[in-house]
């Protein structure tokens, strides 16, 4: 299947020191292209991986899992590593699950998380989707929620409930091993986020490992906060980290 031109797969930058970036569920490398390129610009090697399923179709989408989107991140993460000596990573919503299951898995060689308003769990009414499923195919879009006027994130119009709830199986096996992430974290949450509820933060607050967790709050952005009003207050957090926990 086509895959969409601002969809494609973004690298850039050179150095020793590399930072792979995660996109959201039903996005695409797009909603992180200026914050990547940022931070390429300051001296960094970035790497921002299609997830399978983003940037084509919801149908394509909707044939898609977990197990697909990790591999598709931890695929990218090993070349990174094989480039540069320190590799971080920075995912925003369902990347953010997969920057997580990343650090479970790679303990000793993720050097530092950078989460952009995580997923890990939904609102209540999702607790209906593992039956919807199999009455109602798609709902409406989740995407592009930006309080900064005509931004959009491009995408799907609609959404599988079957890509919903493998998602929703993933943050469970993320949640499950969050005691295994013990890197520095940047942890930086909109205070308007309307997509993922405040107890998502609040349980990788409770139950990662990690001793060295800052947090920053984004006054005026909704979830798509890389595309939002505070997009360079990311960026000007985001290199100070780097240059916090890249000399260690």
């Amino acid at each position: 299947m086509q895959v969409h031109e601002f969809a494609q797969p973004f690298t850039a930058g050179r150095g020793d020191v590399g930072v792979l970036f995660l996109h959201g569920f039903t996005a695409s490398p797009w909603t992180l292209r200026a914050w990547a390129g940022a931070t390429a610009e300051a001296g960094y090697r970035v790497s921002v991986p299609r997830l399978p399923g983003h940037g084509t179709s919801w149908r394509e989408l909707e044939v898609t899992e977990g197990r697909d989107w990790y591999a598709a991140a931890e695929r990218a993460f090993v070349e990174l590593r094989g480039e540069c000596s320190t590799v971080f990573v920075a995912g925003l919503s369902m990347g953010g699950a997969l920057a997580l299951q990343l650090a479970e898995r790679h303990a000793d060689e993720v050097a530092g998380l950078i989460l952009v308003n995580p997923a890990l769990v939904g609102h209540p009414r999702l607790a209906l989707v593992p039956l919807a499923q199999h009455v109602i195919r798609t709902v409406d879009s989740v995407g592009s929620s930006i309080r900064k006027a005509g931004v959009t994130e491009h995408s799907y119009p609609r959404t599988p409930l079957r890509a919903v709830h493998a998602m929703m199986r993933l943050w469970a096996d993320v949640r499950a091993r969050l005691d295994l992430v013990y890197c520095p974290i940047l942890l930086l949450h909109s205070d308007a986020d309307d997509v993922v509820p405040i107890i998502s933060k609040e349980i990788v607050l409770r139950q990662v490992s990690s001793e060295e967790i800052t947090e920053v709050a984004l006054p005026d952005s909704a979830h798509v906060a890389p595309l939002d009003n505070d997009a360079d207050l990311i960026v000007e957090r985001t290199l100070d980290f780097l240059t916090e926990y890249a000399v260690r």
